[in-house]
């Protein structure tokens, strides 16, 4: 039993690609993705502590940076597929879990494994640090979807991932970095001059139309 296994699988998040099975000029892999999500982590927990919120650091890298980790053992399924039913979704979880409770088991030293429980565990939740990863990663995906926008894709999928993170992003509104993102960072993206302008705008408007946007 040792680390080895652990070291060689972050090679294996390089060759696992996001929405796989659309057209896309551009390739993501579950590693770049998750070095992006740290990365917009990083910058929402700044913006909360000009707010004067106190954050954990900690909990922000290790959220961010092991969030979809255990994708190695399942891939990245797409998500109209993941979600396409209540009962699919608890059986891949599962799966996911059982793998991911087996490989801490037999690959990670025991002194470690409460601490790899942690990291790999679900990092979405109620404190703070999960909500953050939570935003971080559907905006991470908003910007994955506007890049394919931007570049003349005219797949219906991109607009729909654009719409369904915007939507979600909207629900963190008690969060100042979601605030600062809806009325500083959101107006600069929709003023680029791209092909599906018009789309796109008129998608980002219908939604912000739908709901009471605090203020910053």
């Amino acid at each position: 039993m040792g680390l080895h296994q652990y070291l060689s699988s972050l090679n294996d998040l390089e060759k696992i690609y996001r929405a796989p099975g659309y057209f896309k000029f551009e390739q993501h892999s579950v590693a770049a993705h998750s070095f992006r999500v740290a990365e917009v982590a990083q910058l929402l927990g700044d913006l909360e502590s000009l707010a004067g919120i106190s954050v954990d650091w900690r909990m922000i890298y290790e959220k961010s940076l092991n969030h979809d980790y255990t994708e190695r053992f399942i891939g990245d399924i797409k998500t109209p597929v993941k979600y396409a039913s209540s009962e699919l979704r608890k059986m891949l979880s599962t799966v996911e879990s059982s793998m991911t409770d087996n490989f801490i088991e037999h690959e990670i030293p025991s002194q470690l494994q409460a601490t790899f429980r942690r990291r790999l565990s679900e990092g979405k939740d109620d404190s703070l640090e999960g909500k953050i990863l939570s935003v971080a990663d559907k905006l991470d995906l908003l910007y994955e979807s506007f890049g394919e926008i931007q570049k003349g894709n005219p797949e219906d999928v991109y607009f729909s991932m654009f719409e369904e993170s915007l939507t979600t992003i909207l629900k963190f509104q008690e969060l100042y970095s979601v605030r600062y993102f809806v009325h500083k960072i959101l107006p600069e993206l929709l003023a680029e001059d791209f092909l599906y302008h018009e789309r796109l705008s008129k998608i980002a408007t219908t939604i912000m139309d739908s709901v009471e946007l605090d203020e910053l």
